[in-house]
């Protein structure tokens, strides 16, 4: 049975952290991202479907070509990000949604409300952004 939530109900660090209220409003909030990206990613399929290349002018068909490579790419971001958001659905599952991957330690709720795929604290995104940087100097 799914959790209700009061009308405008906004996780707080008052309320012991991911309990039932805070994990059906995160799963409520990817499955209506992973909704929109499914909707966006149709449109773009009937566009590309219904858009043809008869463009006389060669400028205009390099303008469309490129029009649909950008697009192609951003849906090869978002079929990326669609997957993200599975994971993180799975781990609401689990019970392991909300901690990070690294430490175990609370991700905190700021955080994923701005990025709830997160899967690391912002410590540990810190840390492995800066071993990053470094590898890649190398």
């Amino acid at each position: 049975m799914a959790t209700r939530l009061p009308k405008g109900y906004k996780p707080s660090d008052d309320e012991p952290f991911m309990n039932a209220r805070q994990r059906e409003y995160f799963r409520r909030k990817l499955l209506s991202w992973k909704d929109e990206l499914v909707r966006e990613s149709t449109q773009t399929l009937q566009h590309l479907q219904e858009d043809s290349l008869q463009e006389p002018d060669l400028a205009d068909r390099a303008s469309v070509e490129s029009e649909r490579s950008l697009e192609l790419r951003t849906r090869d971001r978002e079929r990326k990000l669609l997957s993200k958001i599975d994971n993180a659905l799975e781990r609401l599952e689990d019970g392991s949604y909300g901690y990070c991957e690294e430490t175990g330690e609370p991700i905190g709720l700021s955080r994923l409300d701005a990025r709830p795929i997160a899967t690391l604290s912002i410590e540990a995104q810190e840390r492995h952004e800066k071993r990053e940087r470094t590898y890649r100097d190398d």
